[in-house]
């Protein structure tokens, strides 16, 4: 495959809504391709970002006639604070005050690009349901867009688009041309994007609709109902990995879902695992899976069931790897599988996800890197001397962006900063800690490295932990209590400690040497 990828941009268009003096100081670069927002807060100096700088604009702060001339020539924004130009992929993003008034602007440019799908063209065409998870600004929108338009265009399907921000076809009661012979439907509000999925099946026909950025539960549902009908769907989610919507229980049902299944005494041992395994719940909504890592560098999963189950197992599947060369070739090789380290074949569930979805750190820790941890209400200077008390593969984050996940006290959990729910939605794991005691503390750091505290806990120790986080965490999942393997009294208190500590009730069951514990969805009030 080697197709020139062209774009569109329709530019002008957007630099004409700009106060005029500020519209001459664009004009006047050369680099213009390269430009991605101009940005206008008031009483600051205006800004151009381009894609590796930033450049100021005028000496003058931007004043409330500015933010007044390019609201007055621009569309209505709609209740997520977003309008456009008529017939353009441009998006003017507002921030207002307390009271309302708009106190800031961005403006995005919106360009078309044609071309860039050849690079998963044979997958778009072979009518599975294609999902697309990637971080920002790596091309996911623009994917769809020509996704849609190739096969109204080309394949002649009836397509709808449910365009939530007019990011797909563009602003206006016309969509732009982007988007081919596709239809498109546009959504109120935010929060009505699920309806208009289902009103879309219901009332048009639609052999493929294409959705931008599924993040609710209601959407996940309507996802799953529109794919059981027949309809193939092509759409994006919150999400940069497979891991990320597998740690998300709103997102998880797009890829199946997970359930723990207890097993009986003689299966565990069959397996040589332990007596609780997550498995996946149901079929995935989606066939196929894309991780756009960068533009022109996709990851492909043919077949997202298979590709669940082996990594429930820990045997995580490696997928396709498509590059664009410069020349254009697009070229296709097979990523490398990266095992997840076992210590013990009776952990392997254990080891797989033990502290959530922790391949990422297991990931780690087999490179001999420590965790960085970020602490949000708990005591940073005590947390620092557990760690080295421990002597964990631990150190303590100061920046939440490059946290391998966040450690937060239980009685500052309603008062978390934006931060943490953003680190949170790109799929930083978070724990919580009931109290700010050294024991509190040891637990947690016990639960989340139950091999490589090989001086504080025994094998045995070690494995009870990893049973009973792994119970913690399908509770999360499915709600329903956990019976644990039979321990001694000294791993039972431990498994007792570390419920008590993801606030679940625990009790002991049974005589020895079959006494075991069971952990409960809540604590007795």
């Amino acid at each position: 495959m080697n197709h020139a990828a062209s774009a569109t941009d329709d530019l002008q268009l957007l630099l004409e809504v700009l106060p005029p003096h500020i519209r001459e100081r664009v004009e006047s670069r050369q680099d213009l391709s390269s430009l991605m927002e101009i940005v206008l807060d008031l009483g600051r100096n205006p800004e151009a970002r381009f894609d590796n700088m930033i450049e100021y604009l005028s000496n003058e702060q931007v004043s409330r006639d500015d933010i007044t001339y390019v609201v007055s020539h621009i569309g209505k924004f709609s209740e997520d604070n977003r309008a456009g130009i008529e017939r353009t992929l441009h998006r003017i993003s507002a921030m207002t005050s307390r009271t309302g008034s708009i106190i800031g602007l961005t403006c995005r440019v919106g360009r078309a690009v044609f071309g860039t799908v050849d690079i998963v063209r044979d997958v778009v065409e072979e009518g599975k349901s294609l999902l697309l998870v990637g971080p920002p600004g790596v091309g996911k929108t623009t994917l769809l867009r020509e996704a849609a338009r190739v096969l109204a265009d080309d394949l002649g399907k009836r397509v709808i688009i449910v365009d939530t921000s007019n990011e797909i076809g563009g602003d206006g009661d016309i969509p732009h041309p982007g988007i081919g012979r596709a239809r498109r439907m546009q959504v109120p509000s935010p929060h009505k994007q699920h309806a208009v999925m289902i009103e879309a099946v219901e009332n048009h026909m639609p052999e493929v609709i294409v959705i931008d950025e599924i993040g609710t539960e209601a959407e996940a549902t309507a996802a799953r109902t529109i794919a059981e009908r027949g309809v193939q769907l092509i759409a994006t989610a919150h999400g940069r990995t497979l891991e990320n919507l597998l740690q998300n229980p709103t997102l998880m049902d797009l890829v199946g879902g997970i359930q723990a299944v207890t097993l009986s005494d003689e299966e565990a041992r069959r397996r040589r695992t332990q007596k609780t395994v997550l498995e996946r719940k149901a079929p995935p909504t989606f066939n196929v899976m894309i991780e756009i890592q960068e533009r022109g560098r996709l990851a492909v999963y043919d077949n997202v069931a298979e590709v669940v189950d082996r990594f429930l197992r820990g045997v995580p599947l490696a997928p396709e790897i498509r590059t664009r060369t410069e020349s254009g070739l697009v070229k296709v090789s097979r990523a490398e599988t990266i095992e997840v380290h076992k210590p013990a074949a009776q952990k392997a569930a254990a080891e797989t996800f033990a502290v959530g979805s922790v391949l990422k750190l297991a990931r780690r820790r087999q490179r001999l890197k420590n965790i960085r941890i970020f602490s949000y209400g708990v005591s940073r200077i005590r947390l620092e001397r557990v760690i080295q008390k421990l002597r964990a593969p631990a150190v303590i984050a100061s920046d939440i962006d490059r946290a391998d996940l966040i450690l937060i006290l239980k009685s500052q959990e309603k008062r978390q900063p934006g931060s943490i729910r953003e680190a949170e939605a790109r799929g930083t794991p978070r724990y919580v800690l009931k109290s700010n005691t050294t024991t509190q503390m040891e637990n947690f750091l016990r639960s989340l490295f139950p091999s490589e505290i090989e001086d504080v806990m025994n094998e045995d120790e070690a494995a009870g932990i990893s049973e009973a986080q792994t119970a913690v965490e399908a509770i999360g999942a499915h709600g329903r209590p956990v019976e644990l393997l039979p321990q001694n009294s000294r791993v039972r208190r431990l498994q007792h400690l570390l419920a008590e500590q993801s606030g679940l009730r625990s009790m002991s069951i049974g005589r020895e040497p079959n006494r075991r514990v069971i952990i409960h969805p809540e604590q007795n009030h």
